[in-house]
């Protein structure tokens, strides 16, 4: 094996270099990393942009998962909000900071991750910056095309659509809690927190079919749906019966002492895509409903207020 060597010993240059010999291209490509700035084909003449940052300690910890998971972690937290606007990503613009006396195999292997979770969503890295932190940190930026569509936004659901849910839901906050109990199994979970399994397709196909609102479903299921509500000025009723409970998830939760519908209900980072349809539409795979748009305001679970109010992710909290 050859000797490790930090990024200090590397420079900048040579950090550089490295990164972007790990990089593939997609056809919206038409300029990658080398120049000042990249050229990505944008035919639609819009662009869809998001951008999410993650911090060592506060998103994500080294012990928990390896470079190879954070960087599928940050690509997904990105390209799911591309496809929640009904668009098909496009390109990655990725900035990183870290510790002059970081490995530099772990920058490759965060690449790597990076890389293949692009190329899942048929998007590519195009280029970034490199930085000196004291706290490991990685910011990234992408975009999409509509193809043509309209955006899906979250202010246009309507009184009698269906609520919809794409994805799975639970398991990376089931994942957290095993872990933050310091236990590695079951691996279905701890996996799901280490790399969310997003339905990128999905977000398209449910432009094409009339959605009337989406949203990416990082922060908890109630709080995105209610940033929905919100929009739309409309109320969302969650039926809980519409979440059958799979069995390492609910042995997990018996063993731990933990009410499995809170991870289902409140937890985040899964990415599953939530949407509102006319009702009678026809749904595009992988959705299935879950609730109604009502007349009123917030969200339900059952008709019924769910816990105290304070569901979901919330980084100043």
């Amino acid at each position: 094996m050859a000797a490790s060597m930090s990024v200090t010993e590397t420079g900048e240059f040579g950090l550089i270099a490295r990164i972007t010999a790990r990089l593939g291209v997609q056809p919206s490509t038409l300029l990658g990393p080398g120049d000042d700035a990249a050229i990505v084909s944008a035919p639609d003449g819009r662009v869809v942009a998001s951008t999410d940052v993650l911090v060592e300690g506060r998103h994500f910890r080294r012990d928990w998962s390896s470079a190879v998971d954070i960087g599928h972690r940050a690509a997904a937290a990105n390209l799911a909000d591309i496809a929640a606007m009904g668009a098909v990503p496009t390109a990655l613009l990725v900035a990183f900071c870290g510790p002059p006396d970081l490995d530099v195999r772990w920058a490759e292997e965060l690449t790597d991750g990076l890389v293949a979770e692009a190329d899942r969503a048929g998007a590519a890295i195009v280029g970034g910056d490199v930085s000196a932190s004291s706290v490991l940190t990685v910011a990234v930026t992408a975009l999409g095309d509509l193809q043509g569509r309209e955006a899906v936004l979250r202010s246009g659901a309507r009184a009698g659509d269906v609520v919809a849910l794409a994805g799975r839901i639970g398991y990376a906050a089931a994942g957290y809690t095993v872990l933050s109990r310091g236990f590695r199994t079951p691996k279905m979970l701890v996996e799901a927190h280490r790399r969310p399994v997003v339905p990128y397709p999905a977000g398209p196909a449910a432009a094409k079919l009339g959605a009337t609102s989406m949203i990416d479903v990082s922060d908890g299921l109630l709080a995105d749906a209610g940033h929905v509500a919100t929009a739309s000025r409309v109320g969302i009723d969650i039926d809980r019966d519409a979440f059958p409970l799979p069995d390492q998830m609910r042995d997990t939760a018996s063993a731990l002492g933990v009410d499995p519908y809170t991870w289902i209900l409140a937890g985040g980072d899964d990415h599953a895509l939530l949407a509102t349809f006319p009702e009678g539409a026809q749904l595009p795979e992988p959705f299935r409903i879950i609730g109604t748009v009502t007349g009123g305001a917030g969200v339900t679970v059952n008709g019924k207020s769910y816990g105290d109010g304070q569901v979901g992710w919330d980084h100043f909290r």
